[in-house]
Formats: C-alpha cells, structure tokens, sequence
C-alpha cells in the first residue's frame, strides 16, 4: 500500500510541476496585463512550493524508513533532496527577493524601474531552477517504485 502512496505522492508532485509551468506560460502569452499574469503565476509557484515540500519531506521519510540508509546509495533518494534544496531556495530565497524588487519598485512596475536588471537575472535564475526541478522530477518518475 505505501509503494502506490508513493506513486501517488510523486505523480502529484511532478504533475504539479510541470501544470504550474504550462500555466504560467499561458497566463503570460494569454493575458495582456503582464502584472495580472504575474501575479497569478505566483500564487501558483506558492502553491506547487508547498506542494513540493510535503512531498519531498514524505518521500524522503519513507525511503529512509524501507531502506534505512541503503536509501543513501539510491538515485531516487537524492533526486528528490535535490528537488527539496530546489524548492527551499526558491520559496524562500529567491522568491522572496523577487516580491522584495517589486516592493521597491512601486509605484512603478519592477521592469519599468532601476531594479529591472536584478529582477530579470534573479528571475532567470528561478527559471533555471524551476526547470532543473522539473527534469529530476522525470528521474523520480523513471525510478519510483
């Protein structure tokens, strides 16, 4: 039974990933109020974030408790610490300084301001990370049994 949860827990998480990416992707080449579609894609990464942290933290659990710490020599194991550390940089690192630039930014948009460079590298680099997150969470598919 706790071999199909996992298979649960990982199809959520990934799916969610890859959803989250594709809606965001949508929202801005959809909507014209690029504020608007910012906005909504961030409650989305919010929401995929936490999403992510419940799934990693299980994941990671239950591994050590079947493989005790045989899970160390495990692909699956560190893909999903790899995906936790992704996660934990950009909900609470990366994130927060984006929302910080927009904040010193007003009453302007943060890309008509003097902050548009960092925010632009900033946000490259969540979108790196994101992708990166995405891509290993392939690896947990492959190889979550």
């Amino acid at each position: 039974m706790l071999n199909r949860l996992n298979l649960i827990v990982v199809t959520f998480w990934v799916g969610a990933l890859w959803m989250t990416g594709l809606t965001a992707y949508v929202l801005f080449d959809t909507l014209q109020d690029k504020q608007l579609a910012g906005s909504l894609a961030g409650k989305l990464f919010n929401i995929v974030s936490y999403i992510g942290i419940a799934s990693a933290l299980y994941l990671l659990i239950q591994r050590l408790l079947d493989y005790g710490t045989g899970a160390l020599k495990q692909g699956f194991f560190w893909a999903v610490f790899v995906m936790l550390l992704l996660v934990l940089a950009g909900h609470f690192g990366i994130q927060p300084l984006l929302a910080q630039l927009k904040t010193d930014a007003l009453p302007n948009d943060v890309m008509q301001s003097v902050f548009a460079d960092r925010f632009r590298n900033w946000h490259g680099i969540a979108s790196v990370a994101y992708l990166l997150e995405c891509l290993l969470g392939f690896v947990l598919v492959l190889k979550a049994r």
